[in-house]
């Protein structure tokens, strides 16, 4: 840590822009997570070096219940709540030339606007995986890929159906039509010679 270092002095921090007072701060929390996990955790300690994403991931599991995405140059809307929020001007954030797309902060502190303290930028994937249950990470294009073919095979499966009734109908009425033909030909017209049936008269017996 160049702060420690440099002895932490405040000269170093007024020559690099950093708040003296936060930076302590900072290195008394740091002391206190270290003796936690030392002690309690019996964890193993690892330096991250110049990996920033493990912190900014470390910070985003804390904080992705207040996080924010950008609306313009330097607004935001809260991602829970709506809430226009925005980017203090002395926020190093403010000056990088670009605006993140998503941050979470610590606080609001309201003045003329409501401003965001402690913010860090983030990756919306880390939201969607640290707060599944208030964020989903959504695809634009694969996902109007998908509802494209969600749309095109419901089409195709409504057709197909409506051929199958379709033709279950013409076979139905085949068969009506058939068992009409059949009883019309069973029909039998008086006065034909095989309207009436012929019945033989018995013989009489006579006595002797």
């Amino acid at each position: 840590m160049q702060l420690c270092s440099n002895g932490c002095r405040d000269s170093w921090c007024a020559r690099h822009f950093v708040h003296s007072k936060s930076m302590r701060k900072a290195r008394k929390v740091r002391d206190q997570l270290v003796d936690i996990s030392k002690g309690s955790l019996e964890l193993e300690l690892k330096k991250a070096g110049a990996n920033w994403d493990a912190i900014r991931q470390c910070i985003c599991f804390v904080y992705f219940h207040q996080a924010a995405r950008v609306k313009s140059l330097g607004e935001y809307n809260d991602l829970r709540t709506g809430m226009p929020c925005h980017l203090h001007p002395t926020s190093a954030l403010y000056g990088m030339g670009y605006t993140p797309d998503y941050i979470v902060y610590h606080e609001l502190v309201f003045t003329s606007k409501e401003y965001m303290q402690c913010v860090t930028a983030v990756d919306p994937k880390w939201l969607a995986e640290m707060g599944p249950m208030l964020f989903s990470l959504r695809e634009a294009g694969a996902s109007r890929k998908r509802h494209a073919d969600l749309h095109q095979a419901k089409m195709e499966s409504e057709f197909r159906l409506a051929q199958e009734e379709e033709a279950a109908r013409a076979a139905a009425e085949c068969l009506r039509a058939q068992s009409r033909s059949a009883s019309r030909s069973q029909i039998v017209t008086p006065g034909s010679a095989n309207s009436t049936p012929r019945f033989k008269t018995p013989r009489r017996r006579t006595n002797l």
